[in-house]
């Protein structure tokens, strides 16, 4: 048993297609909105691969349209698994653009509805995250944070001790504050994106985002766009919280 799936999204964003050719098609662009690190080897025959901890895979690119339509994925497995990305961009009155984002692919065996729940809350993550960088960090680049936390094993009571961490209610909202220290430094944020996995915050210099990991630990996947390197403090960080 498995499920063939295809989910796909809209994005407004204020930004020219051009501006969102660099955010998706090139490995700086890609390192500000979606996790680990990335490299494009640019073209038609081309890939896009990404580090992120034991997960780095490369993904051949299958069409490649600058400023209109990159689309990548990778070869089907024995049991019939993959996934593909495609980004289909339109230009907008008054350098604005429009981007429709389809990610599909085939999910194996019986707990294949768990993994489609998770896939499509991670893709709406990560594609809020695309329009958060080209609405407020546009022309900058991030450096990427990957930290993973202690294992879990109440993950309501995890999420609590988050929320509580970042100053924030139990049920928090876009639009919520946060207030937080990392490293002895507070930072203020404005929650972005939540979900029943997920949870994000920006301040004028990162965006701070927290993931239930498929290894049972909360995963920090930040973008953090100073010169600063924020790995050991968000380790010591989530190292403490979840002791």
């Amino acid at each position: 048993m498995g499920k063939d799936f295809e989910i796909t999204e809209e994005l407004p964003v204020d930004a020219t297609p051009e501006q969102v050719w660099d955010a998706i098609a090139t490995g700086p662009g890609i390192d500000s909105w979606f996790m680990g690190r990335n490299d494009v080897a640019p073209g038609p025959g081309g890939a896009v691969s990404t580090a992120f901890g034991a997960y780095t895979p490369t993904l051949p690119i299958t069409a490649w349209e600058p400023g209109h339509r990159l689309a990548y994925g990778e070869a089907p497995d024995p049991d019939g698994r993959f996934v593909a990305y495609e980004f289909l961009i339109e230009g907008r009155a008054g350098g604005s653009a429009v981007v429709r984002t389809v990610t599909s692919g085939f999910l194996p065996g019986d707990d294949w509805a768990d993994e489609f729940e998770a896939m499509g809350l991670g893709g709406a993550l990560f594609h809020r995250t695309l329009v958060e960088y080209l609405t407020w960090f546009l022309g900058r680049t991030a450096c990427p944070v990957t930290v993973f936390g202690p294992p879990v094993g109440d993950w309501p009571h995890a999420w609590r001790l988050l929320h509580g961490a970042l100053g924030l209610p139990d049920t928090p909202k876009p639009g919520d504050p946060a207030v937080f220290t990392v490293d002895g430094v507070p930072r203020e944020a404005t929650v972005y994106q939540v979900s029943a996995q997920t949870l994000a915050v920006r301040t004028p210099d990162a965006m701070y985002r927290f993931v239930r990991g498929f290894t049972g630990s909360m995963v920090a996947m930040h973008h953090v766009f100073t010169p600063t390197d924020e790995s050991a403090a968000w380790q010591s960080w989530l190292d403490e919280l979840y002791a």
